[in-house]
């Protein structure tokens, strides 16, 4: 490495563990969970357990990268060593330009949540602040920014935890609901397990796999985590029994307090069930839950994207790449956090032109379709630095070794081209995907350019 700096290992055990949880438990639960429930109906639980295991291997894979070599400073350093400089280079950006959009989204978000309770202020304002505290916990220290994500992640905990409690309490003494009474049968009494139909359970896979964006993030916290050794380990190892407890817990609760068919989709189920137990403050409730995941998800977005361009830079030549790639005396790569923060910034000048968010939908929903690329990038490079360790003759001496290989990285392989598939059956998922493409060509020509004006310097 030609740039020797190296982040400070500030994010605990629990850091990790709960940013891993962060990672996987959004919005998408907590709002749109009742448009999953009604696409799949009950059948949604097996969905989310199919594509929980798929994900579990996902990050095994990673997760023998990440041990194979601990200086490294996210998975994107393998896919390039693996798959090659240009296969990193797109990937990376393309990692970066996920999370700014996220970010983006998230942004807009905060400010309509907090205009719930304050609507004569601007939506900008909020959005503006939030933005602004979060850049000034990220650039102090990464243990600041690992326990700002331990305590956002542990609302949302708490929240599910609340909803699963109260879930087993109904059930156990039958309460009645406007739409009957609390139970298990609820699950199985209105046209079985798939109501509807195998087709329904299968669309529901693209909204599912959307649901588990930002799994990955773990790869790129590896760098500055105490004992990454142990830590890594037993985050990954974890996700199925998170998944269980937390999704499939929530979402099981969900359907036996209410029939299936009972649950409104335009309408958090979370909301609906507080509200008809007697709690009137229900709604507000969940609308501070969703804050401060969309709070979360924006506190990651700056880690990450920061992360990535000093990653991507360090290497690199000229003065933007000089810049990105210094480290801070608290050892954070501040420069490249407040580049992508003021990129991020520009959603607050755009929500002042553009008062509705349909542009930032659709640029989030290509950006989402492009996590499927930087998944298989990173089983494709776990198959190709196997491949390469038995081709030199070496060992495989890690003890966090993929299981199952090579079947379980071909599974997730096969799993993302299926996603790839269902997508098309969707106006919507097929412009989002067609556009993914779109930018994965734009992405290549900029590297080419990239690289004649270095050779040509």
């Amino acid at each position: 490495m030609e740039n020797e700096e190296q982040y400070a290992r500030g994010l605990k055990s629990r850091h990790v563990q709960l940013i891993a949880l962060g990672g996987t438990i959004g919005t998408g639960l907590f709002l749109g969970s009742g448009k999953s429930i009604q696409l799949a109906g009950p059948s949604i639980v097996l969905a989310y357990l199919i594509t929980g295991a798929i994900c579990f291997f996902l990050m095994r894979a990673m997760g023998e990268l990440l041990l194979s070599d601990l200086k490294s400073h996210s998975f994107i350093d393998f896919i390039e060593r693996y798959l090659g400089k240009d296969i990193g280079f797109i990937t990376g950006w393309t990692y970066w330009i996920c999370w700014i959009t996220i970010a983006m989204a998230d942004v807009t978000a905060s400010g309509m949540y907090i205009h719930y309770w304050f609507p004569h202020i601007p939506e900008w304002i909020p959005g503006f602040i939030i933005l602004a505290i979060l850049l000034a916990l990220n650039l102090i220290t990464v243990a600041l920014f690992g326990e700002t994500e331990f305590w956002f992640a542990l609302i949302k905990v708490i929240a599910i935890v609340a909803l699963i409690v109260i879930g087993i309490v109904l059930v156990v003494i039958g309460y009645e609901t406007p739409s009957g009474h609390a139970s298990v049968m609820n699950l199985v009494d209105y046209g079985g397990l798939f109501p509807k139909g195998l087709g329904g359970f299968l669309m529901s896979f693209q909204m599912v796999t959307f649901g588990f964006i930002g799994i990955e993030m773990i790869g790129v916290t590896a760098s500055e985590t105490q004992d990454p050794k142990t830590v890594i380990p037993k985050a990954i190892n974890e996700i199925p029994l998170r998944i269980i407890i937390f999704y499939v817990g929530s979402l099981l609760a969900l359907m036996c307090i209410y029939p299936w068919r009972s649950i409104t989709p335009d309408q958090s189920p979370f909301v609906q069930v507080f509200e008809n137990i007697g709690i009137p403050a229900a709604a507000g409730i969940i609308n501070f839950v969703v804050l401060t995941a969309a709070a979360s998800a924006c506190n990651s977005s700056i880690f990450n994207t920061g992360r990535m361009v000093f990653s991507l830079t360090y290497k690199e030549k000229g003065r933007f790449a000089k810049k990105m790639s210094k480290l801070s005396r608290h050892q954070v790569p501040a420069n490249a956090i407040r580049f992508s923060t003021a990129v991020i910034a520009l959603t607050v000048v755009a929500n002042l032109v553009i008062p509705n968010t349909s542009l930032f939908t659709f640029i989030s929903s290509v950006a989402t379709t492009c996590f499927l690329f930087i998944w298989g990038a990173i089983v494709v490079a776990h198959l190709k630095y196997r491949k390469e360790l038995k081709a030199k003759g070496q060992k495989n001496e890690s003890n966090f070794k993929m299981p199952l290989y090579p079947a379980s990285d071909y599974a997730v392989l096969i799993f993302l081209a299926f996603v790839c598939v269902i997508m098309c059956f969707e106006q919507a998922t097929l412009i989002a995907l067609l556009a993914s493409l779109v930018w994965f060509v734009v992405l290549f020509m900029l590297n080419k350019l990239r690289k004649k004006h270095l050779s040509e310097n």
